[in-house]
């Protein structure tokens, strides 16, 4: 019975997709009418459909290597979406986007495909104790895996209720109609997980109460342990297992002392929100973007413009603000190069999804499932 279930769920959720003619980077089927571009080291899909309406899609590379990864993937039962902001390297952020949405298919399998907060839950956890096993087996080749971990955003579509999950400091914003004023208003749907935030440090503190230094202010940031700002990940295998903080990682990643339960949880914080006829718009984007933009200004862009580009626009939008912040000129910060481009700021992950209620209302949509991942070189 789960064989049969996980093959219809596997041509609903299909990741590879089927080529409709469309196709582009890396076989994925990318939608009837998307367009795909790159622009130095911005990336992007201005426009193309998923089961429920429309999607945008951007990211623009700062680090040497690319930390973001994100995808889309939208089949007959619904749309899975998702952002990973990378840090310590690529290798946690590539491994979900790998791994999480498959996890999420074979949870939802034994579920009959019924989607719940318990069945997005279970995929995140699933994940990391795959990631974790993965850390352990290379332990003595490569140990700096120990130290990679990923923030981890994710949005699901499923019978007119979307789920969001949250690890770590991205962020989902919704768009949505004031009645028939024409205003559109900017409503957060996410929780974030950052120690700069006072409720997050309380939060750490109520867990460790027996350790005074579970938050410490460095530079005028607040960091886990003084070492990471973001208190929930998939990953940073070395602040949830002690027998991973030792030699041979890097010396800045060791404590002093041992601890005896984990410092960082993969447990996401998940809401449901019925989707109402107003909504209109969702923007999920790594903290880079909203490092530059408020979640009005956001929103502001992608109402007050075509739909086509809304992802890119946010990027640029969000790069023009970091080059005034340093007086420099737009033009003169696209000449700088990876690496240092970090300096400016960091990797930028955008996706926005377009609403169509009638599409929603439906159900189910025969469309050929849509499978994209965004498609930087690393």
């Amino acid at each position: 019975m789960l064989e049969v279930l996980m093959s219809l769920l596997s041509s609903c959720w299909n990741p590879l997709g089927h080529n409709d003619g469309s196709t582009g980077g890396g076989g994925t089927n990318l939608g009837s009418f998307s367009r795909e571009g790159k622009d130095g080291l911005l990336w992007f899909r201005d426009i193309g459909k998923y089961a429920a309406g429309e999607f945008s899609m951007a990211v623009v590379q700062a680090n040497q290597v690319l930390e973001d990864q994100s995808q889309i993937e939208s089949g007959q039962f619904g749309t899975f979406v998702g952002v990973y902001d990378g840090h310590g390297g690529p290798d946690a952020a590539r491994y979900v986007c790998d791994n999480l949405f498959r996890n999420f298919q074979a949870v939802s399998a034994e579920t009959q495909g019924v989607v719940t907060s318990e069945t997005i839950r279970r995929a995140f956890l699933e994940t990391e104790a795959g990631f974790t096993s993965l850390v352990s087996n290379v332990w003595s080749t490569q140990p700096n895996m120990a130290t990679v971990g990923t923030c981890c955003l994710v949005g699901v579509i499923c019978n007119r209720t979307l789920f969001i999950a949250n690890l770590g400091d991205s962020r989902v914003v919704l768009g949505k109609k004031v009645g028939n004023t024409g205003v559109v208003a900017a409503i957060q749907l996410s929780a974030e997980h950052n120690a700069n935030i006072e409720s997050v440090r309380q939060e750490l503190k109520e867990l460790h109460p027996n350790d005074p230094q579970i938050v410490v202010l460095r530079h005028g940031v607040w960091r886990v342990k003084g070492v990471i700002q973001v208190s929930r990940s998939i990953g940073d295998v070395y602040l949830k297992d002690s027998q991973f903080n030792r030699e041979p990682i890097n010396p800045k990643f060791r404590l002093p002392e041992p601890f005896d339960m984990p410092l960082l949880s993969a447990n996401p914080t998940i809401i449901s929100h019925p989707i109402h006829p107003n909504d209109s718009f969702l923007i999920f984007a790594s903290d880079g973007l909203w490092e530059h933009l408020t979640n009005e200004k956001a929103v502001e862009i992608v109402q007050s413009n075509p739909r086509a580009g809304s992802a890119k626009r946010l990027v640029k939008a969000a790069l023009q603000e970091a080059a005034r912040r340093r007086e420099m000129r737009y033009s003169d910060l696209r000449k700088i190069d990876k690496k240092v481009r970090r300096h400016f700021h960091d990797d930028i992950t955008v996706i926005v999804l377009f609403l169509n209620h009638d599409l929603i209302s439906r159900g189910s949509v025969q469309e050929p499932p849509l499978s994209v991942r965004s498609a930087l070189e690393y």
